[in-house]
């Protein structure tokens, strides 16, 4: 038989561990918070260069084959179609009709592509898949009706059953001169891979009329071609449209032999997918500029490999310099200066004890690439395409668009011809590096952030100032949980030794449930997030509303809802008393909430990690300094009037428009203020199915308004 007075066993050195965290949580917090937004400033300076993972690319190994030929046919056509832009009539359909038999008079199988637009309107049922295509407007007239033009070249040394795309957008109805110059790179890299025996892919050219925007037809085109399409043209009738007829009488002409099928064409598994855009600028540049987009829904980005490929074949091949987008207001910002001069007098003193150490880089590095990185993080914040490429990122097909921007004084001057070679055989280069890939791109990352054309930061990196920044809510919460648990049990035996109630009371059983009415307030909260969620789909049947007045009635109705839904469940601390409340029931409600934002942080960041790490620097400082302020007011010291003003201030950035109108200002420039603003911006990502979206909705809102009651709490 043991011993009455044998010591207790030690616990487990994880338990440990875990109990020495919870109790220097304070502590932590402060460290793990600064760690990780020291870790988020220093991802420039740990950027790695790029380097092509896949041996079998081999990009720039051939010679170019595109010849001078090529680029005059091509400028041929280039100007054909822009003489016939000009002439007033039947313009948009006879555009397509050129661009569909020149497609023929190549070699290519033809065939037109007829598609709706898509009406932009909020679904929820709709809200994680594409567009549906019962999502239409019905009854559109002939000039809402977009038609693309198909070209599909097959490989002689292929068996059809994979394909690169390129993707040439254009305006039918507006042409411009840059989309001219677009379709005749198109053009002469079509002309090439016709006579070619090295290719093995099928080699697609979606000419895509972008009169209703780029991605709608795009978009339109990737559906039908992935699932069963019945009919053809022969669906869009043709005495309604007279200009139709255009299309059909070029079909059956016999002139050059080549035949345009009204039939949906298909081809084998895109590999990966190419859009070829010339940028229509006025101001003079050194040099052709290449600017590289890659940017997806849900901030989905291609293998870094087609980026690199494309990096290194314009600027080692073809002499262009490479870009990708900036935030153009930090180039100028002095503390980022003073920042990167820090790291690099750090850098030079790692270097002097051990010469491998290589931290550091110069000042103007370290500022371009942190514009580089803030620009790569917000846009993949948002959720939304930079470009037609990103419908192919949800068929997870691998796809760039790849804008250049000629010297206007080659274009005037008649170096069309040289534009159009170095253009044409940059893409060429890239589609024989595609060509020789025996699978699919899988070897290099799909998760980076960029900080130049040339330098990246991956996964493995830029999770860590993530996990610094949200590590201290779970141990915040047990910190709360157990201290408000050890009042209670302290509370109660007192009230033992004073009273002769029994150990078996239930009164005494079930206090350990205190969390429960904490947790029913947070699922309240969360419950009404949804409601809030909702609310724009039957905002958006009112007709002719303002975006002022359909945020008016958002916010109107959130707050609404808000009161009726605590007034139907009650609300678990409308009964507390100011003596329970010096006990910290407060806490409670802020551990159960704190837990419910790690749990929100956490998901969002496999589904978009620069929204969670955006969203981690407002909320998590928020939830931790959460506390009523009517403690503070009454203590009166340094202390307390500094958490006071750290709470209000964060409070006020951490409301959702605020929210948004600083991030507008360091991102994009503040420019003038409007109160619909924010509903555009809740509109934009809805339209394209971001989860962004729902994270402002269903996290941060909800955090934001139970931090505010915790603040108010019984003031």
């Amino acid at each position: 038989m043991a011993e009455s007075g044998a010591p207790k066993p030690k616990p487990r050195p994880i338990v440990r561990i875990g109990i020495f965290l919870i109790s220097h949580s304070l502590l932590l917090s402060v460290f793990c918070c600064t760690a990780g937004v020291l870790g988020l400033l220093l991802l420039p300076v740990l950027a790695k260069n790029t380097y092509i993972s896949e041996n079998a690319l081999m990009p720039g190994s051939a010679h170019p084959m595109l010849s001078s030929q090529d680029v005059s046919q091509a400028n041929e056509f280039v100007k054909e179609i822009t003489n016939l832009s000009l002439k007033p009539e039947g313009t948009g359909i006879r555009i397509t009709g050129l661009i569909a038999q020149h497609m023929a008079n190549l070699g290519a199988e033809v065939s037109y592509h007829k598609f709706h637009p898509i009406l932009s309107k909020f679904h929820p049922l709709h809200f994680f898949s594409g567009p549906d295509p019962g999502i239409i407007q019905e009854n559109c007239s002939c000039s809402a009706i977009g038609i693309n033009a198909v070209g599909i070249i097959r490989a002689p040394q292929g068996d059809g059953k994979e394909a690169i795309v390129l993707v040439t957008p254009y305006n039918s109805v507006n042409l411009s001169h840059g989309e001219a110059l677009s379709l005749g790179i198109a053009s002469s890299l079509f002309s090439l891979v016709t006579r070619v025996t090295w290719l093995a892919k099928d080699i697609i050219w979606l000419a895509a009329d972008s009169q209703h925007g780029e991605y709608a037809s795009v978009a339109d085109w990737l559906r039908d071609y992935h699932t069963p399409l019945f009919g053809g043209l022969a669906k869009l009738n043709a005495e309604m449209c007279h200009e139709s007829s255009y299309l059909y009488d070029l079909k059956k002409s016999p002139a050059t032999g080549a035949e345009v099928s009204d039939e949906f064409r298909r081809a084998g598994t895109m590999a990966a997918a190419l859009v070829i855009k010339v940028a229509d600028r006025n101001e003079e540049i050194e040099r052709d500029t290449l600017s590289i987009y890659a940017e997806a829904s849900n901030g989905q980005m291609p293998n870094l490999d087609l980026v690199n490929i494309v990096n290194y074949l314009a600027v080692h091949g073809q002499g262009f310099s490479v870009k990708v987008e900036k935030l153009w207001s930090l180039l100028d910002s002095k503390w980022l200066k003073v920042l990167g001069k820090t790291f690099e007098s750090l850098g030079k003193v790692a270097g002097s004890f051990n010469p491998q150490w290589k931290f550091g880089v110069p000042v103007a590095d370290y500022v371009e690439g942190t514009a580089t990185l803030a620009s790569s993080l917000y846009r993949q914040a948002l959720g939304v395409p930079t470009g037609p490429h990103g419908p192919f990122r949800d068929y997870q097909i691998d796809a760039i668009t790849l804008e250049i921007s000629p010297k206007v004084s080659s274009i005037k001057k008649g170096r069309q011809n040289e534009f159009l070679l170095r253009g044409g055989r940059m893409v060429e280069g890239v589609i024989r590096s595609v060509n020789n890939l025996l699978e699919k791109f899988h070897q290099s990352f799909f998760l980076y952030l960029l900080t130049s054309p040339s330098k990246f930061v991956s996964v493995g990196v830029y999770m860590i100032a993530f996990a610094l920044l949200v590590a201290p809510l779970p141990m915040v919460a047990a910190y709360l949980y157990s201290d408000a648990h050890k009042q209670d049990f302290s509370s109660e035996k007192d009230e033992l030794t004073s009273s002769p109630a029994s150990v078996d009371d239930p009164a005494i059983t079930f206090k350990s449930w205190k969390w429960l009415p904490a947790a029913k307030t947070v699922l309240v909260v969360h419950l009404w997030s949804v409601i809030v969620t909702l609310l724009p789909y039957f905002i958006g049947q009112i007709p002719n509303g303002t975006p002022k007045n359909n945020l008016l009635m958002w916010v109107l109705l959130s707050a609404f809802s808000l009161l009726a839904l605590r007034t139907i469940l009650g609300s678990s601390f409308s009964v507390i008393s100011i003596s329970q409340l010096q006990k910290k029931e407060w806490a409670l409600l802020k551990s159960v909430m704190i837990s419910a934002a790690f749990i929100g942080l956490c998901l969002m960041s496999v589904i978009n990690f620069a929204t969670a790490e955006i969203g981690a620097l407002l909320i998590v400082p928020m939830c931790l300094m959460a506390t009523p302020l009517r403690f503070d007011v009454k203590a009166r010291s340094l202390r307390s009037i500094t958490r006071t003003a750290c709470n209000l201030v964060l409070a006020f950035v951490g409301f959702p428009p605020t929210a948004y109108l600083l991030l507008k200002d360091l991102f994009g420039g503040f420019g003038s203020v409007n109160v619909g603003d924010f509903w555009n911006w809740a509109e934009s990502l809805w339209v394209w199915n971001s989860a962004t979206y729902l994270y402002v909705c269903m996290v941060h809102l909800p955090c934001w308004v139970l931090c505010v009651y915790i603040l108010l709490h019984h003031c």
